[in-house]
């Protein structure tokens, strides 16, 4: 479909936004003369009220003529003489597209590269262009790759996707701030309905009454029928732009292979879910570790960090390529499923374009180390820039680990609490499992059903790994109160725990300890001999 049928779509799609409106204020105001020819003036006065408050939300939505501002990701703008390499491929690229280079190019934190346009007139003028690229997706990919993404980015551009893009979000913000104002409504009108009922009902009962059990199901009910018809139409609107959205990756990647050559294109989507996987992991694992602690990784170390773990799971990552993700398709999704992009760009013929930029697409920026260093400040937040920088990963590891140990927030913790109304210490829990009342202590556990009604071996049998997991907790504590845990850092691997060696000089076996702990006849004496400095309070 050419962008002029997309373009008459997206305003008939538009149009029939507003014209669904005009017909529901004609059906309101034809309600309304009904009224006042047949209906008692009492009466009708109150109906009138509910016509004016349905009709309310029907006006904002179709007089909202403003388009939403697009929600931009933060980055750090490059300027040509920043990164000069960058921006002479970016112009290559959308020269041999046919399109008009951006005017902004915006590093991002993200595994993302996306374009946008402050086109006019819902589109019709062309605006300022600008380019979003993940620094994360250059620390993954290869050059040859990296000229992939961009060329498929820019071929929206030559599609007239982005003007386009205006005309159909306003239409899908339309839609949804109606449907929105509506659910409101029905859920404010809900709240006063609950709020008189549960009122009533109290009176009642302090009378000797019976109560009535609240029953909202009428409630709002006028207006949850409103926001239905408007929700039909959302479905029909979404279903058509997004089918197109699905259209326009397409002809996207058939442009990048066309540029950038079907392997680096095919490589280059093959990559993407693996990189954002990583980034996720890495990002939760490692950059934010620290952050209950208040405390950030080395200064650049942020985002710099990541290429770093992706250099250590290299052959950890290498599986992810070939499985890509498979599901099932919602008509309602705005990219086709990856699986599918990859075996239409591999179904084509080979061009024999191989070798390729096989350089780091990272290699692009002028000085790496720089530029994820001023990404820290461009994206984070205010007060994750005031958090105290660690000198290094293995002191951010040693500080977030004692802060999290030290936080006593464990299932195990809480029950023991409860039982014993004091603070909840490893030697308190060793003397009531001596005197045979840890199963007291599991009863106060979050159980579910099943577990609440077992008895004797079988509740033992539930509760069991629930008190492994906090006595494991609470062993590691302890002994990082006393400084006596040793971490270690790995970026291949989960950082690894030492515990001092036992009376022997040997390992401790902390497992077998515990399970003697919470065996059906408890023994703790194979946890105190590996661990004596167990049976002291911490200084």
């Amino acid at each position: 479909m050419g962008a002029t049928l997309r373009a008459l779509r997206a305003l008939v799609l538009l149009a029939g936004f507003h014209l669904l409106g005009v017909l529901m204020l004609a059906a309101l105001a034809a309600m309304d003369y009904a009224l006042y020819l047949w209906t008692p003036s009492g009466l009708a006065v109150k109906l009138y009220v509910v016509s004016v408050l349905l009709a309310i939300p029907v006006v904002r939505g179709v007089f909202m003529l403003r388009t939403p501002k697009d929600d931009a990701p933060d980055g750090l703008p490059v300027a040509e003489a920043d990164e000069p390499a960058l921006w002479a491929a970016v112009r290559e690229l959308a020269e041999r597209v046919g399109t008009r280079a951006p005017a902004e190019i915006v590093l991002t934190a993200d595994v993302n590269a996306a374009v946008a346009e402050d086109a006019r007139l819902l589109g019709l003028i062309p605006g300022r262009r600008r380019l979003y690229l993940g620094v994360p997706l250059m620390q993954g990919l290869s050059e040859a790759q990296l000229r992939a993404v961009l060329a498929h980015e820019l071929g929206h551009y030559s599609n007239a996707d982005t003007r386009l893009a205006a005309i159909i979000v306003r239409g899908r913000a339309q839609v949804l701030r109606t449907i929105r104002h509506f659910e409101e409504r029905a859920e404010r009108t809900e709240g006063r309905e609950r709020t008189r009922q549960e009122k009533k009902a109290a009176r009642a009962a302090a009378k000797g009454k019976k109560a009535r059990t609240v029953d909202t199901g009428g409630a709002g009910i006028t207006y949850r029928a409103m926001a239905r018809i408007y929700t039909a139409y959302a479905k029909l609107y979404f279903r058509a732009t997004q089918s197109g959205s699905r259209r326009q990756e397409y002809a996207a990647d058939a442009a990048a292979a066309r540029i950038a050559g079907r392997e680096a294109t095919a490589s280059a989507l093959r990559e993407l879910p693996v990189l954002d996987s990583a980034f996720g992991f890495y990002m939760s694992s490692y950059a934010l570790l620290g952050a209950d602690a208040g405390l950030l990784p080395p200064r650049g170390e942020v985002f710099g960090g990541f290429g770093r773990l992706l250099g250590a799971r290299e052959l950890e990552l290498l599986p992810l390529r070939s499985r890509l993700p498979t599901g099932p398709v919602s008509p309602y999704d705005s990219h086709p499923p990856i699986a599918d992009r990859v075996r239409r760009i591999e179904e084509l013929p080979a061009d024999g374009r191989t070798g390729e930029a096989k350089g780091a697409a990272l290699s692009l920026l002028t000085d790496p180390g720089r530029t994820v260093t001023a990404l820290e400040d461009a994206v984070l937040t205010q007060e994750a820039l005031a958090f105290r920088r660690a000198a290094d990963w293995q002191e951010l590891l040693d500080h977030a680990m004692a802060a999290r140990l030290a936080g006593d927030d464990t299932p195990l913790h809480r029950a023991l609490a409860l039982y014993t109304r004091q603070r909840p210490t490893l030697p308190a829990l060793l003397r009531i499992i001596d005197e045979g009342r840890l199963w007291k202590v599991a009863q106060r556990l979050p159980l579910s059903d099943e577990a609440a009604a077992a008895k004797g071996r079988a509740f033992r049998e539930f509760v069991r790994p629930a008190l492994g997991q906090g006595l494991h907790r609470m062993v590691l504590a302890d002994l990082g109160g006393r400084g006596l845990l040793r971490w270690e850092f790995s970026w291949s691997e989960a950082a690894t725990v030492h515990l001092p060696p036992g009376p022997d000089g040997s390992g401790p076996d902390l497992p077998t300890a515990i399970d003697a702990a919470l065996a059906d006849r408890p023994d703790t004496r194979p946890l105190r001999a590996l661990l004596p400095q167990l049976t002291e309070e911490p200084s």
